[in-house]
């Protein structure tokens, strides 16, 4: 049951027919045998579309086995509140929006108006269609930008080539840089090795120096013994 009056009514061809009562919007749908749908709650007025309620159920229950199906999920990102939001938090959202496709999601992307901003709906647009061009290189558009009430969205969804071709290239950098890493590694534990046996050698030959000092006894200063001499001769 829709409480608030008025709404900002869609006909069922997609016509924006502006704010009309809420009882009249009923009154409309239920003359050509549809219903009047709130679409978009959140908004002041919320927005509305006549349509079968009943078909439309049915079409996103498809659209979310399919989804699941294929892996991925919708996924919602607004640009903030109005078009006033700051470049960098576009760009934060682009980002967002780049990660949600590489994990295989669909991305509807919104654009809300406040107050006089929806005189400057091209500024929307342009936004829309900048961003569907730096999401180019993964993504392709399923919906082009479209307006809806006080707000615009683009559909886009994973270009399965393209993000296969990226996850690709990922990938080998990745081994690249392991093999750097790994190449950076040996010649660290080489240097290392060479440091050790260096100062092993160096520690080997002071105390070689020592042991030697050690079995060098006294000189003996005595006179030799003739006698002791001429056996030793004798004995060669």
């Amino acid at each position: 049951m829709i409480r608030i009056s008025p709404v900002r009514l869609v006909d069922q061809n997609g016509e924006q027919l502006g704010l009309v009562d809420t009882p009249e919007a009923m009154r409309m749908a239920q003359a050509i045998g549809l219903d009047l749908v709130e679409v978009v709650a959140n908004s002041r007025p919320p927005i509305c579309k006549i349509m079968d309620y009943g078909k439309h159920k049915y079409d996103l229950s498809k659209k979310e086995a399919k989804a699941r199906q294929h892996g991925g999920e919708l996924k919602e990102i607004r640009l903030g509140r109005s078009l006033k939001i700051d470049p960098h938090d576009v760009q934060i959202r682009v980002d967002q929006a780049r990660r949600f496709l590489m994990a295989g999601h669909k991305v509807q992307i919104v654009q809300r108006f406040r107050g006089r901003e929806i005189m400057h709906k091209q500024m929307g647009e342009e936004r829309m269609f900048q961003i569907c061009q730096d999401l180019s290189d993964v993504a392709k558009i399923d919906m082009a930008p479209k307006g809806v009430g006080r707000a615009i969205s683009v559909l886009l969804s994973p270009d399965k080539d393209k993000v296969k071709s990226i996850k690709s290239r990922m990938i080998q950098e990745d081994k690249e840089k392991e093999k750097l890493e790994l190449a950076r590694l040996e010649a660290e534990i080489a240097a290392q090795n060479e440091a050790d046996d260096l100062a092993d050698a160096k520690e080997d030959a002071q105390e070689e120096k020592i042991e030697k000092k050690k079995h060098k006894g006294p000189k003996d200063n005595r006179a030799s013994n003739p006698v002791d001499d001429e056996i030793a001769d004798l004995l060669g």
